[in-house]
């Protein structure tokens, strides 16, 4: 009809291109909105702090490592946010108080939150790389014999990792052998009190320290010994310590190890197991590339080679010690008999490997 109103429309027997299009953005939005909480909790991750210990802050290898696991734990819904310290001893302490949901520290610092990892840096007690490797690959098995050693009251360790070998640095290379140790003084970490009862078990004087000050004693020859990793010496400069008539004992004194150490009540029981298992499979090799390429970087005229009679008694007195601070308390009896087997597996010609002080506690 001409210039009059149209006939009305009945909504199902005539088709309005604009009209199905407006109630198809219409459908299209309520089906998104209806399928919004289902996409989001499918990519929901919950947020957890990990406090990283790295005395080179983020420009650290220790660092760069924990953002790989941390960009790992967000596939298993976990969204992990670093945060760095150069004192360890700061780390710890907002571990406890609830600062941290977990914190990568060494083992040495984190025997107060579990004392059978904790043990793993017992002295003499991880003679070569060969050993830690075994030891570490047990740890992370998920054996449920050795996951109830993992978790202690509130804390369990998710992951371990080599941070190398550790010897002892001497300003003369005259101090070659075990006696003569005797009358020498000798930087211990204050919070460590195994490294102070090694030293004056044979005769050395134990001088307090810290992670930030024992380098700097030994470089200035304050102390005639320092005990520490293989990195130190380029990293904290102990080269200078040795000049010019100093050396490295070629005896391993024990293995320092980095672990994941969180309060297990803030992460799930899948969680705990998967971190285990990717700490190990994923970064145990890229730690050891970092700890064999410490290694290398020590000039071989700092070594100071030893006899065979000379590290036998190294031995001996690094087990005598190892038996008399596990009976007091300081180191775990199941961790010191896992390390005995593991040793004499990898060598049965091993002198202690008749000796069952380490197995019938």
């Amino acid at each position: 009809m001409r210039g009059g109103r149209p006939p009305p429309r009945t909504a199902f027997c005539e088709y309005d291109p604009e009209g199905t299009m407006r109630f198809s953005k219409v459908i299209t939005a309520f089906a998104a909105a209806a399928l919004l909480p289902l996409s989001m909790s499918s990519h929901a991750v919950t947020q957890r702090t990990l406090c990283v210990f790295d005395i080179l802050g983020t420009s650290g290898d220790t660092y760069n490592i924990m953002r790989d696991y941390a960009a790992a734990a967000r596939t298993q819904g976990y969204d992990i946010n670093l945060r760095v310290y150069t004192d360890e001893g700061i780390a710890a302490e907002d571990l406890k108080a609830g600062q941290c949901d977990a914190a990568g520290i060494t083992g040495v610092r984190g025997r107060q939150f579990n004392t059978y990892t904790g043990s793993m840096d017992s002295i003499g007690s991880i003679p070569n790389y060969d050993i830690m490797k075994t030891v570490i690959q047990v740890l992370s098995s998920n054996n449920p014999r050795i996951v109830e050693h993992m978790r202690t009251n509130t804390y369990e360790v998710f992951g371990v990792l080599p941070m190398g070998a550790a010897y002892l640095f001497v300003k003369d290379k005259s101090i070659n052998n075990v006696s003569a140790l005797a009358g020498k003084s000798i930087a211990v970490l204050e919070y460590d009190v195994t490294q102070g009862k090694m030293a004056a078990s044979v005769g050395m004087t134990p001088v307090m320290s810290d992670i930030t000050n024992f380098a700097g004693r030994f470089n200035n020859h304050s102390v005639d010994i320092c005990f520490a990793p293989a990195f130190a010496y380029k990293g904290l400069e102990l080269y200078k310590g040795m000049e010019p008539n100093g050396g490295i004992v070629d005896y391993v004194l024990g293995q320092l190890s980095f672990q994941i150490i969180a309060r297990h009540s803030r992460f799930d029981e899948e969680f705990a197991n998967w971190s285990r298992n990717y700490v190990f499979e994923n970064l145990f090799d890229r730690a050891m590339r970092l700890v064999s390429g410490a290694d290398a970087d020590i000039e071989d005229k700092w070594w100071i080679r030893i006899s065979d009679p000379d590290r036998q008694r190294y031995d001996e007195m690094m087990r005598d010690a190892r038996v008399a601070m596990t009976e007091e308390g300081l180191f775990s009896k199941d961790m010191m008999s896992l390390l005995r087997n593991i040793r004499c597996r990898h060598d049965a010609s091993r002198a202690e490997c008749s000796d069952r002080r380490e197995l019938d506690w």
